[in-house]
């Protein structure tokens, strides 16, 4: 396996960036970028002018992670080959967030199964939910095949994300690689590192991912009640303040949910994923260092692969609320997690509106919020 990345700052003459990529012949090109790389189609028909033989893949961003550092307003370009390893890949159209768990099942239906061993993904960043579009995806997936990834990002703006796949970029389609044989190594990681403050609200009527009611009270007056001079800047200050779910017991689920849009009339909440009926929530909030801490337990997680012949690649997708707490020292818990991994792996990354990983310690594929999640794949 061979690792090759280069940044683009411009969108100048791509083609001839492109051509130490072309040299390598890659099987996979994953692209992370801002998103007026997307918004016009000269990158994706450089790439495939370059690439021809390529599987590419890739999204709009909060933030590109290259290495060490967080970037913005660029585009990373990661090219893989694989010795052992073949590579798919799939997407479907999503048409509103209803359709969220349907565009999962036709999303699976569309790759090939036969040999698969995991899955990476990504998905449009606005008007989805993402927990329901991960369980349509794994419930026609083969026994055991993993899902990473994450959702697309605009910034922050939560307007209009994109993703880059078969269809070239679209701002209504999922994507999804598929890696399939018996020498591929993955390895994931996640962790938050948000604090809890107040106390658990029952929730006490919601529907999918829209929350109505918190201990028989509007949920978002509940939710403004602690924001305090926060709340007027819903929903962009949500990103601040995301809740964690508790089961009926409350026991801690390690699942974080961001708000994505508030109904002042419904008194309502729209968060990213599905929501426990019978649960609580729990809000919270966090510092920079605890951050850069949680960074460093989702790296802790995984470990570089000792019988990988040729080169790692660890992919890094961490939350735009995060980065907005973070501010001018966003970069350091990507300088953690990296001193962590021992500089084996080559890195890349971005930061979204969502981030798909293995839950722990259940194990199982969730949509996360607020969280790094780290995937490191090699070839034994």
């Amino acid at each position: 396996m061979r690792v090759q990345q280069l940044i683009l700052k411009n969108r100048a003459d791509i083609d001839a960036a492109l051509a130490p990529l072309a040299a390598m012949s890659p099987d996979l090109v994953l692209v992370f970028g801002a998103c007026p790389y997307f918004a016009t189609p000269g990158l994706s028909a450089a790439l495939r002018r370059q690439l021809p033989g390529a599987v590419i893949a890739g999204c709009s961003t909060a933030g590109e992670i290259a290495g060490k550092r967080v970037h913005d307003d660029s585009c990373v370009i990661t090219a893989i080959r694989f010795a052992h390893t073949t590579v798919a890949i799939a997407d479907a159209i999503i048409c509103d967030m209803a359709d969220s768990h349907d565009a999962g099942e036709r999303l699976a239906q569309a790759l090939p199964q036969d040999g698969l061993t995991a899955v990476f993904m990504l998905g449009t960043g606005v008007a989805i939910n993402g927990s329901a579009l991960i369980a349509g995806l794994q419930a026609n997936l083969p026994p055991g095949v993993t899902v990473s990834g994450g959702l697309a990002a605009d910034g922050g703006a939560f307007l209009q994300t994109w993703t880059l796949g078969p269809r070239g970029a679209a701002d209504n389609t999922i994507v999804a690689v598929g890696l399939y044989g018996e020498r591929i190594r993955l390895g994931y990681g996640s962790h938050a590192g948000w604090e809890a403050f107040g106390p658990a609200r029952k929730v006490t009527r919601c529907v999918d991912n829209v929350l109505y009611g918190l201990d028989g009270a509007r949920a978002l007056d509940i939710y403004k009640l602690y924001l305090g001079d926060h709340a007027r800047d819903l929903p962009a200050s949500g990103l601040l303040f995301p809740f964690e779910m508790l089961t009926a017991a409350h026991e801690k689920s390690n699942v974080f949910r961001t708000i994505l849009a508030v109904d002042e009339e419904q008194g309502s909440l729209t968060l990213a994923g599905d929501i426990l009926a019978d649960g609580y929530l729990r809000l919270m909030h966090s510092s920079t260092n605890r951050l850069i801490d949680g960074a460093e337990t989702a790296a802790r997680s995984v470990a570089p692969h000792a019988d990988a012949q040729g080169d790692q690649l660890a992919l890094l997708v961490s939350c735009v609320g995060r980065k907005l707490v973070m501010g001018d020292r966003a970069e350091e818990e990507v300088e953690a997690v990296a001193d962590l991994l021992g500089g084996a792996p080559c890195i890349a990354g971005f930061y979204s509106n969502g981030e798909i990983g293995i839950a722990q310690p259940s194990g199982a594929c969730q949509l996360h919020n607020q969280t790094m999640t780290v995937t490191v794949l090699s070839e034994a």
